[in-house]
């Protein structure tokens, strides 16, 4: 089992972290991925190294994504490479869990519509006008994607995270 782990510059440092964390501790080879290959620092001023630069990934060699929030999906939804990986995922029916702001990238890849998905409240209407149907939830699963709304729930998005993926 090999996953992806988005980030870029300004992730929230928890929402990163901690399924990177729960996936290693799980024995699955999580890796993270960003713009480039190096460090990358978080909201909270913690780093972490990407392992891999988003046109560097064949996304057939990898079984599930997890997009982190903050700040690094304004950056990484400007990647088309990182949209591409997004769009296989959703269209190969892969396991995708975005937490936070991490759903813009399902935003700009355009995979949302007629998908029920959660978010940070200040991406909400961008999230409906994709057409997602919005609900106000600490998660959300929708067959393969999983969406939460701020760090308070990872304790929901890992557990549905983890679940999806040992299906």
């Amino acid at each position: 089992m090999k996953v992806l782990v988005f980030g870029a510059d300004g992730f929230e440092d928890l929402e990163l972290f901690y399924p990177l964390h729960r996936l290693k501790e799980e024995g699955i080879d999580a890796r993270v991925a960003s713009v480039s290959r190096g460090t990358i620092e978080g909201k909270h001023g913690y780093h972490v190294e990407a392992d891999l630069s988003f046109d560097e990934i064949d996304p057939e060699e990898h079984d599930a994504l997890v997009i982190s929030g903050g700040k690094g999906p304004e950056i990484m939804r400007l990647n088309e490479y990182a949209l591409d990986i997004v769009k296989h995922f959703m269209n190969e029916e892969k396991p995708v869990a975005a937490i936070c702001h991490g759903p813009q990238l399902l935003i700009s890849a355009r995979v949302l519509d007629g998908r029920k998905a959660t978010c940070w409240p200040g991406i909400r209407d961008d999230l409906i006008i994709a057409g997602a149907d919005y609900r106000d939830s600490e998660v959300v699963v929708d067959d393969n994607l999983v969406t939460s709304r701020h760090p308070g729930d990872l304790f929901a998005f890992g557990r549905e995270l983890l679940g999806l993926i040992k299906r």
